[in-house]
């Protein structure tokens, strides 16, 4: 652009004492004076003219850096989508290149057996075995955007509202779009694999209270959950947010100890909880079966495979995600179901704890009513991981921007600009993959 600049310049400037010279020799020096100014005004104008478009032109060239700059302006811009679910769980995001269907691996072990008796001997006693097993978070689910970039557009764009802004917008709704179906898939994991359930469903909660969000809290200490470190979240959706900022009680200054529900409409951590919204929250149809009682005797505490039988299955039978109660179980507690049953009689599997109280054979299994998960969890319980794809050795026809990170949820992107016949497009990419790793850590509340 200098070069150009300065290359105009030159000429221009022996053009203007070429046309004075000449104008002096033929008409005297008053109207070359007036020649000399006219052609300077004129030739001036047109040369920053030029010099705009010019700029233009190159301030719209796809480059690296640029595009870049361009990028995190929009991340900037999307950073306060609400993603409840994304700012709640682990997040495990990197700038390595991964498979489809790359895993990361944890271990589960069960609890030692507890010793109540010591007798001294001159053999020491054996311990009892204890399983140890492994589980698998799969990086299966994929995210993507592409944007096409020609160069009319470029053009077009150069004359209207201008390029610069127009990407920070298309890249806005591409980011906006990955982030939201990252947020949905979180909350279908996180209800799917919770321990139990509270509420009622087909009701959305405080409507005239919060005392739900105390029962809650209820099932994540019965399971051992940590509670005073400040990694608790509810997620609820919408409408659950509106009945809880509509409580006099938490939105009156002088009950609440401060006017930011008020004010601003942030709803205020309670009984632990930082509370968000999301609209990833799912609703959850629940299975169609019914009839159905237990079929393998008494079932101990802790126990999570439950035997049925004498069922109608109804297309449907049992889901994952059911929530379900058992007749004259002790603790009258509500379970999600882990893995379902399709079949008249079979087992179906319960998310860790499992029972909270002993059972007996010929026992009612009910299955609940469909309903609306707002989840409430510890952090540690669900991890979400995403990689950029794998490129291959020297990499494929794309040329590397960046690998943008959402400082706000932590969530990571690849963005790769590929240049193609008389146009480019832009790719966002992301492997990601979920996991609940610690059902005992999550709850459902029913909506």
């Amino acid at each position: 652009m200098k070069n150009i600049k300065l290359l105009t310049g030159i000429l221009f400037i022996v053009a203007l004492i070429g046309v004075t010279l000449k104008t002096h020799l033929m008409f005297g020096p008053a109207v070359a004076t007036a020649a000399f100014a006219v052609t300077f005004f004129i030739g001036a104008n047109a040369l920053d003219t030029k010099w705009q478009a010019a700029a233009r032109c190159c301030a719209n060239d796809i480059s690296l850096t640029g595009l870049t700059e361009i990028l995190y302006q929009a991340r900037d811009m999307v950073a306060r989508e609400p993603t409840g679910f994304c700012q709640g769980v682990m997040v495990n995001g990197g700038s390595e290149g991964v498979s489809a269907g790359g895993t990361v691996k944890s271990l589960r072990t069960q609890e030692p057996t507890l010793e109540t008796s010591y007798t001294p001997a001159m053999t020491v006693p054996a311990a009892s075995d204890i399983t140890t097993s492994t589980e698998e978070l799969t990086l299966s689910l994929y995210a993507g955007a592409s944007i096409p970039l020609k160069g009319e557009q470029f053009a077009q764009l150069a004359a209207t509202v201008g390029t610069e802004k127009a990407l920070v917008q298309l890249y806005k709704q591409a980011v906006r779009k990955m982030i939201n179906a990252m947020e949905s898939s979180v909350g279908e994991y996180a209800y799917k694999g919770a321990s139990r359930a509270t509420g009622t469903a087909g009701t959305t909660p405080f409507a005239s209270n919060h005392n739900t969000i105390n029962e809650l809290r209820q099932i994540l200490e019965d399971n051992g959950c940590p509670l005073d470190d400040g990694d608790l979240s509810l997620i609820i959706n919408s409408a659950a947010g509106t009945k809880l900022r509509n409580l006099t009680q938490l939105s009156k200054a002088n009950e609440a100890g401060n006017d930011i529900l008020l004010r601003r409409g942030e709803l205020l951590n309670i009984s632990g909880f930082s509370i968000r919204t999301s609209a990833g929250v799912q609703a959850h149809t629940a299975g169609a079966g019914a009839s159905y009682v237990i079929n393998n005797g008494n079932i101990a505490v802790g126990s999570t495979t439950i035997s049925v039988d004498g069922g109608t299955v109804n297309t449907t039978g049992f889901k994952a995600g059911d929530v379900i109660t058992i007749a004259d179980e002790p603790t009258s507690g509500k379970y999600v179901v882990k893995t379902g049953l399709t079949a008249t009689a079979g087992d179906i599997v319960l998310n860790h704890p499992g029972l909270r109280g002993a059972i007996v054979d010929g026992k009612a299994v009910t299955i609940g009513s469909s309903y609306t998960a707002n989840v409430g969890f510890h952090k540690s319980a669900i991890e979400l991981a995403m990689r950029p794809p794998a490129q291959p050795p020297g990499g494929d026809a794309g040329e590397e921007i960046a690998v943008l990170v959402d400082e706000k949820t932590g969530l990571s992107f690849s963005a790769r600009l590929y240049k193609g016949y008389g146009m480019n497009q832009i790719k966002l990419m992301a492997f990601y993959g979920i996991k609940v790793w610690k059902p005992e850590f999550v709850a459902t509340l029913l909506g």
